[in-house]
């Protein structure tokens, strides 16, 4: 694990986007990570339908998604809003 990647214990999520965001920092910079409610119900193997679900999926598979957004990060797949989209 890289420590110069931090990831703090906020999460929230967005309606409209149909994904939990998830903060990083790097070097000091803000980067904005984003899993897709798709991937939480492919890899729960339930339908998520409230908020209370989708944020319990989300913790339980934080670990995994922290490492996926640090390795997004380290080779730079940002999307075109400087974002990290795991989907």
């Amino acid at each position: 694990m890289n420590q110069n990647i931090l990831f703090s214990d906020l999460q929230n999520w967005d309606d409209d986007k149909q994904a939990i965001n998830f903060p990083a920092q790097q070097g000091g910079a803000l980067i904005t990570c984003w899993v897709s409610l798709k991937w939480l119900q492919q890899h729960t193997l339930q339908p998520l339908v409230t908020e209370a679900e989708i944020l319990a999926a989300f913790s339980a598979n934080r670990f995994d998604l922290e490492e996926l957004a640090e390795e997004q990060i380290e080779d730079e797949e940002f999307d075109s809003e400087g974002c990290i989209f795991i989907g």
